[in-house]
């Protein structure tokens, strides 16, 4: 089994993408269409790249560092929210799903 199809398993988590340094879709599991979620790759991709981008404009204009996400970054809904660690992403509901356990297991396995 694939180790981010673990991820699956954890309460909440709908869908799950791992993708490229380029944003391609290497694999995907959920409730999601392969064309969605090779959208979701590309999304989590360019927000990673803004993100970091942003950071780095912060960490220039303040003159402090730290800025970047240290484990990645996050964006809640009121329905679902989407959470990105290293080259991972995953679909969850906003309320119940265990979000802590969720980005330590993406963390966990970003490093795989």
């Amino acid at each position: 089994m694939s180790m981010i199809k673990r991820l699956l398993a954890l309460d909440g988590v709908n869908v799950v993408c791992h993708f490229r340094d380029d944003g391609y879709l290497l694999e995907g599991y959920g409730l999601m269409s392969h064309d969605n979620m090779a959208r979701l790759a590309r999304f989590a991709h360019d927000y990673r790249r803004m993100t970091q981008g942003n950071a780095d404009q912060l960490a220039m204009f303040t003159g402090m560092r730290g800025w970047t996400p240290p484990r990645g970054w996050i964006v809640r809904g009121a329905t679902q929210s989407i959470c990105g660690v290293g080259n991972l992403v995953c679909i969850m509901d906003s309320i119940g799903a265990p979000l802590n356990e969720i980005l330590l297991e993406l963390h966990e396995i970003s490093h795989w």
